[in-house]
């Protein structure tokens, strides 16, 4: 068939003139201000950043590839494959979550433990009151003999444990861990200028949209309305920061009349009876912050304060019950780490 070699040129001239036109057109948009929100891990999540474009689609990417790797409630998680007992090999997000909580697991000696996990579900939530008071000694104790991260181990991308018994549960640094990758997403698309917030764990990086440093709060703990919250105790300005919170006063239950933290504490095996009500933690990335965090509302605020003295790369703001009033503690380099 005879084919006109001139239409040939015609038609390939118009699609280069077609690409150039796409292509201009795309370095000449204008960066503007995104928000993007949904829910994600049993919470919520909240987005805002600078691009030419919107970047729902791979924010949606970002979260599922994580889902997949690290989510306790899908039952084809790499994490789920590996407390199920299944052969599985881990990927770059598991064992990225397993050297964090290796590192804060011996900075906190052993106050922050991924292995919580059996006794996390035997005090799991949704339980009645009553239901945690019939929760014997020797339950727990028997539950002990395979909690603690000395009994597993990571050889060549696969999960070692001395018992079958033993639960991993990331839960206590998911969030960090996801803002730290939808921040990582975000740079790579160019945008200098964002605020990733999950759940309330935070990466807060350049301006908004209005030129100033970001606007956090950390919540006020209420404890005369079952944990509701509408109040502020303080709100920071900042420009560049990985912040993570955990508290006590939202999740809680009554046990012969004592109100007990949701907060186990591995070493013991028992949920966290202390006056410290909310542990906010900046550090280096929101993962570790997550996981100090939590660490800190197992040891209460003074072995906290020592905590980040340890941990060197991290700051804490602590509420603390003291009577019926609220007193705040802060870490000498608090000041120094949300200057930034």
């Amino acid at each position: 068939m005879h084919v006109n070699k001139q239409h040939i040129i015609s038609a390939l001239l118009g699609i280069g003139l077609a690409a150039l036109l796409i292509w201009g057109w795309d370095n000449e948009a204008k960066a503007q201000y995104f928000h993007n929100e949904g829910k994600v891990f049993g919470t919520y999540y909240s987005i805002r950043y600078e691009a030419k474009h919107d970047l729902q689609d791979s924010i949606q990417a970002s979260l599922q590839a994580f889902d997949n790797s690290l989510s306790l409630f899908n039952p084809h998680s790499v994490l789920s494959a590996i407390n199920d007992n299944r052969d599985t090999t881990t990927d770059a997000a598991f064992e990225a979550m397993w050297t964090e909580a290796q590192r804060v697991y011996t900075i906190s000696d052993g106050a922050f433990d991924i292995t919580v996990a059996p006794l996390v579900k035997a005090f799991g939530f949704g339980r009645k009151s009553d239901q945690y008071a019939s929760i014997s000694s020797q339950t727990i104790d028997s539950l002990r003999e395979f909690v603690g991260f000395d009994k597993v181990s990571l050889v060549e991308h696969k999960v070692v444990k001395a018992d079958p018994r033993v639960q991993l549960d990331g839960g206590a640094v998911a969030k960090g861990q996801a803002c730290d990758l939808i921040a990582a997403m975000l740079r790579r698309n160019g945008c200098g200028n964002y605020l990733v917030d999950i759940g309330g764990e935070i990466v807060a990086h350049g301006k908004n949209a209005k030129g100033d440093k970001w606007h956090i709060g950390i919540t006020k703990p209420n404890l005369n309305n079952e944990g509701a919250q509408e109040e502020l105790q303080e709100v920071l300005e900042v420009s560049d920061i990985c912040m993570a919170t955990s508290g006590n006063y939202r999740n809680y239950y009554y046990a012969d009349g004592e109100r007990r933290s949701h907060t186990i504490d591995p070493r013991t095996g028992y949920p966290v009876q202390h006056s410290l009500l909310s542990a906010t933690v900046v550090s280096s990335s929101c993962m570790r912050a997550d996981a100090l965090a939590t660490a800190c509302m197992v040891v209460g605020a003074e072995q906290a304060l020592e905590l980040m003295q340890r941990a060197e790369d991290a700051a804490c703001y602590l509420i603390v019950a003291q009577n019926d009033s609220l007193v705040t503690l802060t870490s000498p380099n608090w000041a120094e780490l949300i200057a930034k």
